[in-house]
């Protein structure tokens, strides 16, 4: 096992709301899929309303590569088809049958099957789906091969899940998602936890995967972080990257021949009263989770992942295709008389604005938890030139500079100022800390999709 790889920069958020180890198995009887989850993708339609899938029938491609299918987590029947701006697709609502029906994609022996037999599997099944692609964070082109693998084994996003609880009794279909990963690339499989995590029994027992341990503050659990360390990407290199908990999913594939894309996914929160882990598949509305189990206070946000990177979602709204935390906070719509002057005891600040912001020199443990909301105490402005961004940033590129380059387009700059190290994600701590109240992760990521779209990716 190789050393301990410390990251000095950063900073942890301590939320109030972690989910407690209890684990409930709610009954979700509509799901969907979401194109927008996915990175580049234009959705081609297979299917109409009414029509009827199991679970592992292919609901619509990528326009750019007919190959890449996006298949049904549950069988049932097509509800309804949501556009957006445009006529854009949003969501493909599917109504799930109480007695589950399969695809079947067979159960053959990994060990006798050809790198290009596994692909087709992966592609016909949907599950190619779950791999993705440094840079640009997009579904891989499966005829390409990285120049290593990444499995993330946890998160230090706020009120992150724990994935030693999440992963318990999963070891075998993992190890069998790692050899999958073997016959999709000759390069390294790279396997990445917490070095401060004793009990990751299931993790630790792998065989054909590099371990790395990882000690520091968020985003210490960031992908571009991890290969930073292990091995930079410049331009022309692609490094692939999986969840471990979609790894298992991959693995039973291989074992069953069915699609079945359980996630363990964590509701979180300071308006959430039980917190705690739920049992579902891919793409579950998240309505079953919160009912009666959220405030009374009927201003909230949800939000599908981190409160720093998720994205905004309804009462009645799905779970990200990527997504292992639902997180629910109070919104921030309200406004503080000369707010700039007072105190500012009970608000959050990383700097010594406010009282709060000298209880962050303390260690992680031994601060207490806060309750946040989404408010932003201040209206934006004028970038301004403060120094601040590279104290949570552990990258080793210029941020502001960066910034800049993305908001002009200049792509020359873009490149040599390390555009291709970082992802909008890596960013969320900056935006945090901005006192221009800048939407950086969003620049960012207009950025790498200018570079994307320019390199035909």
């Amino acid at each position: 096992m190789s050393d301990i790889i410390k990251i000095k920069r950063g900073f942890d958020i301590k939320i109030s709301g972690k989910a407690i180890e209890k684990v409930s198995s709610p009954l979700v009887t509509s799901y969907a899929l979401k194109p927008t989850d996915h990175i580049g993708i234009t959705p081609k339609l297979m299917v109409k309303e009414g029509d009827r899938v199991k679970a592992g029938t292919p609901v619509f491609y990528s326009k750019q590569n007919e190959k890449i299918l996006f298949t049904s987590p549950v069988s049932g029947t097509i509800e309804s088809i949501n556009r957006g701006e445009k006529r854009a697709i949003e969501e493909i609502v599917i109504s799930a049958d109480s007695v589950q029906e399969y695809e079947d994609f067979g159960t053959e022996s990994l060990a006798s099957m050809q790198r290009e037999e596994v692909i087709e599997k992966l592609l016909k099944s949907g599950l190619w789906t779950l791999i993705r692609q440094r840079p640009y964070s997009t579904i891989p082109n499966p005829e390409l091969q990285p120049k290593c693998i990444i499995i993330s084994g946890f998160d230090s996003s706020p009120l992150a899940a724990n994935y030693n609880f999440i992963l318990k009794g999963k070891g075998a279909q993992i190890q069998l998602g790692v050899d999958v990963l073997k016959k999709l690339s000759s390069g390294k499989i790279h396997l990445n936890i917490r070095a401060n995590e004793t009990n990751a029994d299931e993790l630790l027992k792998l065989e054909g995967v590099q371990i790395n341990r990882f000690e520091g503050p968020h985003p210490v659990g960031n992908v571009s972080v991890q290969i930073s360390k292990l091995d930079p990407i410049n331009k022309g290199d692609m490094v692939w990257y999986i969840d471990v908990q979609d790894l298992a999913i991959i693995g039973n594939l291989f074992v069953s021949g069915k699609v079945e894309k359980d996630r363990m996914v964590a509701l979180v929160g300071p308006e959430v009263k039980n917190t705690q882990y739920f049992n579902i598949k891919i793409g579950a509305c998240i309505s079953s989770l919160v009912m009666d189990n959220v405030s009374k206070d009927n201003n909230l946000r949800y939000i599908s992942g981190n409160v720093l990177t998720g994205k905004r979602i309804k009462e009645n709204g799905y779970v990200g295709a990527y997504d292992n935390l639902v997180s629910v906070i109070k919104e921030g719509d309200y406004y503080q008389f000369l707010g700039w002057i007072a105190p500012g005891f009970k608000k959050f600040s990383l700097s010594r604005t406010f009282p709060t912001g000298f209880l962050n020199l303390l260690p992680s443990k031994f601060r207490k938890p806060i309750k946040i909301d989404t408010n932003m105490h201040g209206g934006k402005r004028a970038l301004v030139l403060t120094g601040e961004y590279e104290k949570v940033l552990p990258l080793d590129i210029y941020p502001m500079q960066l910034i800049k380059a993305c908001i002009i387009e200049d792509i020359d700059l873009m490149e040599q100022l390390g555009i291709y190290e970082v992802d909008a994600e890596d960013f969320a701590l900056c935006e945090v800390i901005d006192v221009s109240k800048t939407d950086i992760q969003q620049i960012i990521r207009n950025g790498l999709e200018l570079i994307r779209k320019e390199m035909g990716e």
